[in-house]
C-alpha cells in the first residue's frame, strides 16, 4: 500500500483485508429468502442475480448504473453507447427490479444530462415519475467549448400513488440574508454564533453537497462514487427505519453504509470484488463512526457551513 499524505483519508484495503472481507461476500444460484441477504453484499452482476431475488421485498430502490460514459471501473471499462442501446440495457434490467418493490415503494435513479432523458421516459414505463432532482457537483474540469459539466439528476419516482415522503427530515439549514422580523422578533430564523440561519424545505435543486474527495473520510478509489450526504436525504426523505434499502449498483457501498447509520436494513449487489470488499470494510467502520458530512443532530446545513465546522470540533 503507497504512503498517503497525512492528511489523506482514503479508505483502501490491504491484501490482509481483501481475503478478510472477500469472506463476507455472498453470491445467489438459486432463490433466496430476504434473511438470506438481508444487510449483505451480493458480489454478482445483477443480471445474474436478478431473477433470485425474493418479490416484494424492497421499500426503497436507489439506482446508480453506470452512466453513458466511456469509463473505466477496477481496469475493467463500461462503453459509451447509442442512446438506443443504453436506453435497451436500461430498460432490461428496470423491468425486472420491478417485482423486488413493494406498493408503497419509492425508487431514485441517477444519471447524466446525456441519457437522463431517456432514462425518464423508462421510468415512466413501469412507475410514477414525480421530479427531478439536480444536484450540484462542484469538482469537475472545465470546457473550452461547451459549459462545464457541475451537475447530475435523481429522478424520484414511486410504485404507486400510497407512499411516504417526510419533507421535514431532510430541511436544510441556510444563511438568511435578509431577516424579517416581526413586531421587533425574529421570524422564522434564529441566530447562532451571531449569524442568521432559517430551516427551508428541500426542492429539487441541491447545491449543498460535497464529492468525496482524499481529505474526507469517507473516500474510496471508486471513480464515481457518491457523498453520503446525498443518499442520507433520499433514505431519509423516503423510508423509515427498520425499512429495506436496496441498491443494484452498489459500488464502494455508500447506500448500504448510509442505510446502516440512519437504521435502516440494506442489501446490495456489486459485480467488482474490490469494491464489494470496500463496501464490508465501510459497513465495519460505520459501527465505530456513524456521523455523517454535512449532517449534525437532525439538520443538513450548506456546503463548507463555518458552524458545521466548529461543531465538529466539540
Amino acid at each position: 500500500m503507497k504512503k498517503k499524505s497525512p492528511r489523506n483519508q482514503t479508505i483502501e484495503l490491504s491484501e490482509k483485508e481483501f481475503a478478510f472481507y472477500s469472506e463476507k461476500l455472498i453470491t445467489i444460484n438459486g432463490n433466496v429468502s430476504v434473511e438470506e441477504i438481508l444487510n449483505k453484499t451480493i458480489n454478482q452482476d445483477l443480471l445474474d442475480a436478478v431473477d433470485f431475488l425474493p418479490e416484494s421485498f424492497v421499500d426503497l430502490l436507489i439506482i446508480d448504473p453506470p452512466y453513458n460514459l466511456t469509463k473505466s471501473f477496477n481496469n475493467k471499462t463500461f462503453n459509451r453507447k447509442t442512446i438506443e442501446e443504453y436506453s435497451e440495457w436500461v430498460d432490461e434490467f428496470l423491468s425486472k427490479l420491478k417485482k423486488i418493490l413493494k406498493p408503497t415503494a419509492s425508487v431514485y435513479f441517477c444519471s447524466d444530462w446525456h441519457s437522463s432523458t431517456s432514462v425518464h421516459l423508462i421510468l415512466s414505463k413501469y412507475f410514477i415519475v414525480r421530479n427531478r432532482i439536480t444536484w450540484e457537483r462542484e469538482k469537475g474540469r472545465g470546457a473550452k467549448r461547451n459549459w462545464k459539466n457541475s451537475s447530475e439528476d435523481i429522478w424520484f419516482c414511486t410504485v404507486s400513488e400510497n407512499y411516504r415522503f417526510y419533507p421535514e427530515r431532510v430541511k436544510l439549514k441556510r444563511k438568511v440574508l435578509a431577516p424579517y422580523k416581526h413586531e421587533g422578533r425574529p421570524k422564522d430564523w434564529t441566530i447562532e454564533n451571531g449569524k442568521s440561519y432559517r430551516l427551508t424545505f428541500p426542492s429539487n435543486i441541491w447545491t449543498d453537497i460535497s464529492v468525496p474527495f482524499w481529505s474526507m473520510p469517507e473516500n474510496t478509489e471508486h471513480p464515481t462514487q457518491k457523498p453520503e450526504k446525498l443518499l442520507a436525504k433520499i433514505i431519509l426523505a423516503s423510508s423509515d427505519e427498520g425499512d429495506i434499502v436496496f441498491d443494484p449498483f452498489l459500488g464502494s457501498g455508500t447506500t448500504s453504509v448510509v442505510a446502516k447509520k440512519l437504521k435502516r436494513n440494506f442489501i446490495g449487489i456489486e459485480r467488482e470484488k474490490i469494491y464489494a470488499c470496500l463496501a464490508e470494510k465501510r459497513l465495519k467502520m460505520a459501527e465505530d463512526n456513524p456521523s455523517i458530512q454535512g449532517f449534525r443532530d437532525g439538520i443538513f446545513w450548506e456546503r463548507n457551513s463555518s458552524i458545521l465546522k466548529n461543531l465538529a470540533k466539540d
